[in-house]
């Protein structure tokens, strides 16, 4: 299986709803960055981190909140998803749709990093209930 096949997979497990199929590429060294600005942003190490700090609160704050994938692009030992979040805020009843980046690195054919690049902006003004519509 290829680098790109293991982040489609990914992709494909999300797609589903498949939370362990979204954390089966990363080891317990695996680091996830999600942006500076985004909500949830920091570094966090290893599935159960990833799953606590960043999936967990998600499915905690947001309604019908997914990743459509537009282009997923090959670069041997970096693969690049690009697409398009989008959801629902529970407490402010506010949607968006932000543009994003994933940059997935591999080291010796194991998954060594993932990096979020997103437009934050709309994500956290749906958020932001005293925000101007």
């Amino acid at each position: 299986m290829s680098n790109s096949d293991i982040i489609a997979a990914h992709y494909a497990a999300s797609d589903r709803g498949d939370l362990a199929g979204m954390l089966a590429p990363l080891g317990p060294e695996t680091t996830w960055t999600e942006a500076a600005g985004f909500p949830y942003a920091g570094t966090y190490t290893g599935p159960d981190e990833v799953k606590e700090k960043v999936f967990g609160a998600i499915a905690n704050d947001w309604d019908g909140y997914g990743f459509a994938l537009g282009e997923l692009a090959d670069a041997g030992d970096t693969v690049i998803g690009i697409g398009t979040y989008q959801g629902k805020h529970r407490e402010t009843g506010r949607s968006f749709t932000a543009r994003v980046a994933h940059v997935w690195k591999f080291d010796g054919g194991k998954l060594a990093s993932f990096e979020q690049i997103v437009d934050s902006v709309p994500v956290v003004k749906a958020m932001n209930a005293s925000e101007n519509r």
